[in-house]
């Protein structure tokens, strides 16, 4: 299998050259040359065995290839259970067991385990970077804490993300460091994008991403919508909230390789840049738009490149998908009514999932929905708690994480000002 540039001036590569370099040379995303097909049995439980059945068509030919059973093993170490809810026709596909309970921890841990391998005769050490809007920053410091020849910088914007995301991005070991840049998380996305892209400073300090530009991140995120969907007793609808499009294309390129999923709508919050695009309008980035779902906090989605690269026009693309956007107090509103009416606690951002699927409700589709749960509610405590009037148990995992001592340093909106930074952290 070779991987191609969304923009399609660079060189196909392997996918051991596409994980390592993160972005390819045009500045586009790694995607596969032609989607495979891959014939799912039925599933037996075992998400890593899943995950492993499905990515083999991506590895192969690969070094990696071999090493593929033992990556999966410890990526998905945890499960991620589909549960009916307490609602006509809903379920739940829960992302949020892993160690910084939200779904960026499979991604992460399965990276991590690529480039442990991929540098494991190197010398120098291999800089990760990677923007978050809150949680995909603490799930690939999890995964990189303590790793030797790895370092990681995690950028996020400054009082953009709840007070227990920020701890958690700042309680790593020394090899971890965390940014918080003066600006918007498109602002952390270009530091990262524009970093990547300088040959002059990979020449100085080896660079790679952890975002979902990241092939290492994108294509294991495919595992648990099919083996959810291999599990359902028909066609798994999805509602997949999203904001910079990462978890979304995953559930679109596992339906393309022939996984049991049927339609995908994107809940978005506020930031209506891909919305609008789903209504007809040209597509069209902008600054991003602070809302209490703050992860999806995103005005200038990266991997829309391999969607678009995926269907080949903007009018094929929005027949395989469709977006809705919900605004703060509808967020507010559907955390508050479930907490009183069924006892179900949502975070933002699932909340925002399960708002879509009621409108669905109300347009008169009847048919089952699952919807993606993309972090635990006590991430967000200080929105959650206050409206369903009761503390949110924390889970074992993210108390530990909040118990150690956070160190962060502020971090200029200016790629210069980040360039000299990584040339000068000396471990």
């Amino acid at each position: 299998m070779r991987y191609v540039s969304t923009r399609g001036a660079a060189a196909p590569v392997g996918l051991s050259s596409a994980i390592a370099a993160g972005l390819a040379p045009d500045g586009g995303l790694y995607v596969p040359e032609a989607m495979p097909r891959v014939d799912m049995p039925r599933s037996s439980g075992y998400l890593a065995g899943t995950a492993v059945h499905m990515l083999e068509p991506f590895f192969a030919g690969d070094p990696l290839a071999t090493e593929l059973p033992a990556i999966c093993a410890e990526a998905f170490a945890f499960p991620a259970p589909r549960r009916e809810l307490r609602i006509d026709g809903a379920y739940l596909l829960e992302l949020f067991h892993g160690p910084t309970a939200a779904f960026k921890d499979f991604g992460a841990r399965f990276l991590a385990a690529c480039l442990l391998r991929l540098r494991k005769h190197t010398e120098r050490p291999l800089t990760i970077l990677v923007a978050t809007s809150g949680d995909t920053g603490a799930a690939v410091g999890a995964a990189f804490d303590g790793v030797p020849g790895m370092r990681v910088v995690i950028l996020y914007p400054d009082q953009r993300v709840s007070p227990r995301q920020a701890h958690q991005l700042g309680s790593f070991g020394d090899n971890v460091r965390a940014l918080r840049v003066a600006g918007s998380f498109d602002d952390c996305q270009r530091l990262v994008k524009a970093a990547l892209g300088d040959t002059a400073l990979q020449a100085d300090v080896p660079l790679s991403s952890a975002n979902s530009i990241s092939l290492g991140r994108l294509l294991p995120q495919m595992a648990y919508f099919g083996h959810a969907a291999s599990s359902a007793a028909e066609r798994m609808n999805t509602v997949v909230p999203t904001g910079n499009l990462g978890n979304a294309v995953a559930c679109l390129w596992a339906r393309e390789i022939g996984l049991p999923i049927g339609d995908v709508v994107f809940a978005c919050n506020a930031n209506e840049t891909l919305p609008e695009f789903f209504a007809g309008r040209p597509y069209r980035p902008r600054d991003a738009i602070p809302t209490i779902a703050n992860a999806m906090d995103v005005g200038t989605p990266s991997n829309f490149e391999r969607l678009r690269h995926l269907f080949g026009s903007d009018e094929t693309t929005r027949l395989h998908g469709r977006a809705e956007s919900v605004d703060d107090a509808e967020i507010r509103d559907t955390m508050h009514r479930h907490a009183a009416s069924d006892g179900e606690v949502f975070c933002p951002h699932t909340a925002t999932g399960i708002r879509v699927f009621e409108r669905l409700r109300m347009a008169g589709d009847r048919r089952e929905w699952t919807v993606a749960a993309t972090a635990h509610p006590a991430k967000f405590e200080g929105i959650v708690e206050p409206l369903i009037g009761r503390p949110v148990e924390v889970p074992e995992t993210l108390r530990a994480m909040l118990e150690r001592v956070a160190r962060v340093e502020p971090m200029a909106a200016d790629t210069r000002t980040f360039a000299d930074w990584l040339r000068g952290w000396r471990q």
